[in-house]
């Protein structure tokens, strides 16, 4: 026999055992259950592109990131995010797909970065994108707060905050300064606030060339706060002074406008002038989503309007709005917390043949299955307390024990795990029972905010 090669993962890998996998499972679940209630379509895109494809916009701290290698004489690249291979995908399939195009993707991306705490080299995102063929309704983007919203509650979460802004009003405000800085330069500087301060924000406008006052200016415009209203009445004051401006506060509207018609909550939104997002291809609204008791994390979800995404693909122009979860990362920092309640088995009901005659098991566990039951059946000859000690560790809900008693007579004697009872059933009877509990469970939340 050869080495035996010490089995490892590499650093920036996640790999879960069984129970975790099933969590990770059960939230993925969630995911695609919202966003096909609301109408998107599934989409899923190749790991690999051609580089020169992937990194058709180029530059950036991006590039430097990308795992990229060749194979023969083909130059290839790995996806690192969601949304550059869907503006390839719809750039390439215009001719066949449906406009507004809503899909969904919950896939691995890869980026080489410095493996730390809760950031990954691999990894999943959770997308959605609205797509519009030459125009995009601003209603829209008024629906994505809705979509974060029955997620996160759906989820179990719920002391969370969707912040919003419109880049529209930060380049308008900037025009209106008369600052001939580049605005893409002031909203980078912008967004770092939350981790550099007010005062750093300043100091780093100032470096840039802004007057004393231009940064005065700046710091006090994202510092207006107050409720939708009160925000929204302040920022009147700078109207009819710049276009793009209006048009922003235009759109801010529309969507603050809509967010009881959609069911979002006033206590889970906010207007916040200081979002810009550090991504240049955001135009209009931008989200960040945070969780109120735990700010370190950042944001959990973000996203936003952009109009020339698929411009380095095709001619055609195709606007678009979009969100994005880091799903591994929001596992990652839910179960540190022990915010995941756990307890998830692979199958509702194992089924233990007892007897010689294992004819009767299979065919129950095959039954079970005909009806939408996951049924395991346990084939290994072992003593009655091996197999429970088994049960006990996939943490079944139900076994379903078959004894020569319950084989003559057509039936199966059922055992609820969690209260242990036990019952002589029919098999009409056992999928009702398990129908049931499967009923009851469905609507679980999968996070308890302050669980064991």
């Amino acid at each position: 026999m050869g080495n035996i090669v010490k089995p490892r993962t590499l650093s920036g890998f996640m790999e879960l055992l069984p129970e975790k996998q099933l969590e990770f499972e059960a939230v993925t679940a969630v995911l695609r259950e919202i966003y096909e209630s609301y109408g998107f379509y599934p989409l899923d895109t190749p790991v690999l592109e051609a580089s020169e494809v992937l990194l058709a916009k180029g530059g950036g701290e991006t590039e430097k990131q990308i795992y990229r290698f060749e194979k023969g004489d083909t130059d290839l690249a790995m996806r690192f995010d969601l949304t550059v291979p869907l503006a390839k995908y719809v750039a390439m399939n215009y001719g066949s797909l449906p406009f507004p195009f809503r899909r969904y993707q919950i896939g691995k991306v890869y980026r080489g970065e410095r493996a730390q705490r809760g950031r990954f080299r691999e990894f999943y995102q959770a997308d959605i994108d609205i797509i519009g063929d030459g125009e995009l309704s601003v209603v829209n983007e008024a629906e994505i707060p809705a979509i974060i919203y029955n997620t996160f509650t759906r989820l179990g979460l719920e002391r969370f905050k969707i912040r919003v802004n419109n880049r529209k009003i930060l380049s308008g405000f900037f025009e209106i300064l008369g600052e001939k800085s580049d605005p893409a330069e002031i909203m980078r500087v912008i967004d770092k606030l939350d981790k550099i301060g007010l005062e750093k924000v300043r100091g780093e406008l100032l470096s840039m060339g802004l007057s004393g006052k231009s940064s005065d200016d700046v710091c006090a415009f994202i510092s207006i706060s107050g409720s939708h209203e009160e925000i929204v009445e302040k920022l009147r004051a700078y109207e009819n002074k710049s276009p793009i401006f209006d048009k922003g506060l235009s759109e801010l509207e529309t969507v603050v406008s809509n967010l009881d018609s959609f069911g979002v909550p006033r206590e889970n939104f906010g207007i916040d002038l200081t979002i810009a997002r550090g991504l240049d291809y955001y135009t209009g609204t931008v989200y960040e989503t945070a969780m109120l008791d735990h700010p370190e994390i950042g944001s959990v979800c973000s996203g936003g309007r952009y109009d020339d995404l698929a411009g380095f693909y095709t001619n055609k122009k195709l606007p678009g709005v979009g969100i994005s979860i880091g799903l591994t990362r929001l596992f990652y920092v839910l179960d540190e917390m022990k915010y995941i309640k756990g307890g998830f088995s692979p199958c509702q009901v194992l089924v233990l043949p007892m007897g010689d005659n294992l004819s009767k098991a299979i065919g129950f566990a095959g039954a079970m299955r005909d009806r939408g039951i996951k049924a395991q059946l346990y084939c290994e000859e072992k003593k009655f307390k091996a197999k429970m000690a088994y049960a006990d560790k996939i943490k079944v809900p139900f076994t379903a024990i078959i004894g020569d008693e319950e084989a003559e007579k057509g039936m199966v004697s059922l055992k609820d795990m969690a209260s242990g009872q036990q019952e002589m059933l029919s098999y009409d009877q056992a999928v009702e029972r398990l129908l049931e509990a499967k009923r009851h469970e469905s609507g679980r939340k999968i996070i308890e905010v302050g669980g064991e």
